[in-house]
């Protein structure tokens, strides 16, 4: 059997890997700057914790959730996405305790798992950047949290986002536009994709969310909640409309956007990227005041975003927006001989406690190969050290770029790198 890495999940390499690191630093640099806090929630939790908040009737619940039961008969099911493992943490860890400060802002970073069809951008295994805040109704929170994230998109140099923007205003606005969905999808019911056949049983709002053609054939007519607010969430919305106007931030309305999960209200929204002729989600979120409640917490209000890692790379990659990842080797060391492998195991390691990066050949290899493996790495300085070098406590350092070359001794290579280099200059 050959080994391979299951369906769905990739490797990612040491370039790649640097392009990661860079997004997620950006990422930590920004919502802090906004003051957020990380949280680290458990890979895997309690299927309930998924399912009551999802929605038993979503997608993710019916067919996607990687679930099981383990050795001790306990239904558990890997996270399939970050805002419910968050509410959950946040009630058990009461962080809503009156000597919080409130609001609570915290982002998360990591796995995700769904079952589904692998495609660009979309994997089984996925990793998202994600954030909430919990405790403030006040519409500035909505319109703060997604000009972080379009904050985020232009710091990582995409200016060609678009933000859609819409509401599920409240739970009576909802339950109103629900009703007059259903009078309006009935009659062609027989004419809707099977998945929508069935959502307008469990959960109407998803007929809009599909990407079937017949469905939105059929969806494009159909009366838009707007019109169904209740004054409350109608100026809730218009002060969220404001704020945005006020930031300067252009948005689309878009009155089919729903999203794919049960718990939102008011405010939700998109950001979007053209991509080859292809609209790509590359971040979602809303407002959710209802889940900390439900999760036996007390009536607290909540907001945020989550965005996919794989898909935003993808999005920059095609744009041809290149990160500035540093790619070079500060200090590269040619051995020569076996006598003088203490020494240059002694040296490098000295240089690395400067806090330089240092590499050195430990193959014994010909000088040829070893300054090949110099250019390879991107080194900046060269030194080759062999017994002549030890015996005297001398050797040369060169500039791999400007081939300008020093003396020097070792021991102030070991004690003052930063020092030897200005040297060079």
């Amino acid at each position: 059997m050959k080994l391979q890495k299951p369906k769905g999940t990739q490797d990612i390499l040491p370039k790649e890997a640097a392009k990661w690191n860079y997004v997620e630093n950006k990422a930590r640099e920004l919502f802090a700057q906004y003051h957020y806090g990380e949280i680290r929630t458990p890979m895997f939790e309690h299927y309930e914790v998924i399912s009551r908040s999802v929605g038993d009737t979503s997608d993710i619940v019916t067919k996607e959730m990687y679930d099981f039961y383990d050795k001790g008969e306990r239904h558990i099911t890997l996270r399939p996405e970050g805002t419910a493992p968050v509410v959950r943490s946040y009630v058990e860890n009461k962080l809503f305790a009156p000597e919080v400060q409130k609001p609570v802002k915290l982002f998360y970073m990591g796995s995700m798992f769904r079952y589904e069809r692998p495609q660009a951008g979309r994997l089984r295994e996925f990793h998202q950047i994600g954030v909430e805040c919990f405790g403030s109704s006040n519409p500035a929170t909505d319109v703060e949290t997604i000009a972080m994230a379009w904050h985020l998109f232009e710091s990582l140099g995409n200016k060609q986002v678009k933000l859609h923007l819409n509401t599920l205003g409240s739970s009576e606005s909802r339950q109103a536009y629900r009703q007059a969905l259903i009078d309006y999808l009935l009659p062609y019911k027989e004419s809707l994709s099977k998945d929508s056949q069935r959502r307008l049983e469990e959960n109407p709002l998803r007929v809009l969310d599909s990407k079937e053609k017949e469905d939105k054939i059929i969806v494009a007519n159909a009366p838009s909640i707007l019109d169904y607010l209740d004054e409350e969430s109608a100026n809730y919305f218009e002060t969220v409309r404001q704020m945005l106007d006020s930031l300067g931030l252009p948005y689309e309305i878009d009155n089919r956007m729903v999203r794919g999960l049960d718990y939102y209200n008011h405010t939700i929204f998109e950001f979007i990227t053209e991509v080859d002729g292809n609209e790509l989600t590359i971040c979602a979120g809303g407002r959710y005041d209802k889940l900390v409640d439900y999760f036996g917490g007390p009536e607290t209000a909540g907001f945020g975003f989550g965005l996919g890692v794989e898909r935003l790379l993808l999005v920059l990659d095609k744009l041809g927006i290149e990160l500035p990842v540093e790619d070079s080797l500060d200090f590269y060391l040619v051995v020569l001989g076996n006598e003088v492998n203490g020494k240059a195991l002694e040296l490098v390691q000295a240089i690395r406690y400067q806090g330089f990066s240092a590499e050195r050949d430990y193959l014994d290899r010909k000088l040829k190969a070893q300054f090949k493996s110099a250019d390879s790495f991107n080194a900046k300085y060269i030194l080759t050290l062999g017994e002549n070098e030890v015996e005297t406590n001398q050797a040369t350092l060169k500039d791999n770029q400007t081939r300008a070359e020093v003396v020097v001794a070792l021991d102030e290579l070991m004690t003052n790198f930063a020092q030897v280099i200005e040297k060079l200059k």
